[in-house]
């Protein structure tokens, strides 16, 4: 699953009037806060979690929020985007090792899918940051929260083809 960690929001309420096409959230922009947990060395997490247990199996740490679904494989494969380095990223489902990545044109929020074509697997995914990912990733920028503010915007759908063992 992805998680966040280290950092936390919060904003000032106010009422503010809805006007029918425009962002509405309830607050001023610029009164929404995000802090950093001092001493912090990444953000987001991928966590894998033993159901029979209720234990983590493992976990994968990365520098930047994590803004993604995640895709497992019946073929013991998990696959994610989401962070503000653009890669699509694929991974050991039993033991969090990274096997796999590939920098795409933007952020991905969008939840992978798997598909079959004459017996070859595919995965699907549609790389574009989004408004929320793009929104929290400018205010950990101008925080100075370890991220940059340079995620293009999307639109691409990216198919890979998965090579049998």
């Amino acid at each position: 699953m992805p998680a966040q960690n280290n950092f936390c929001g919060g904003f000032l309420g106010a009422k503010e009037p809805l006007e029918p096409g425009k962002l509405w959230l309830g607050t001023k922009e610029e009164d929404i806060l995000l802090t950093e947990r001092p001493g912090s060395d990444h953000y987001g997490e991928l966590q894998a979690w033993d159901p029979a247990t209720g234990r983590k199996a493992w976990q994968h740490n990365f520098r930047w929020q994590l803004m993604a679904t995640v895709l497992a494989t019946g073929g013991d494969l998990v696959f994610i985007g989401g962070t503000n380095d653009r890669m699509f990223r694929a991974f050991d489902a039993k033991t969090g090792d990274l096997l796999w990545e590939q920098k795409t044109n933007s952020g991905i929020t969008g939840a992978p899918v798997a598909y079959e074509v004459d017996g070859t697997e595919y995965i699907a995914v549609q790389s574009g940051w989004g408004v929320d990912a793009e929104r929290i990733q400018d205010k950990m920028a101008k925080a100075n929260i370890g991220v940059s503010d340079n995620v293009p915007q999307g639109g691409v759908v990216w198919v890979f083809k998965v090579k049998q063992p």
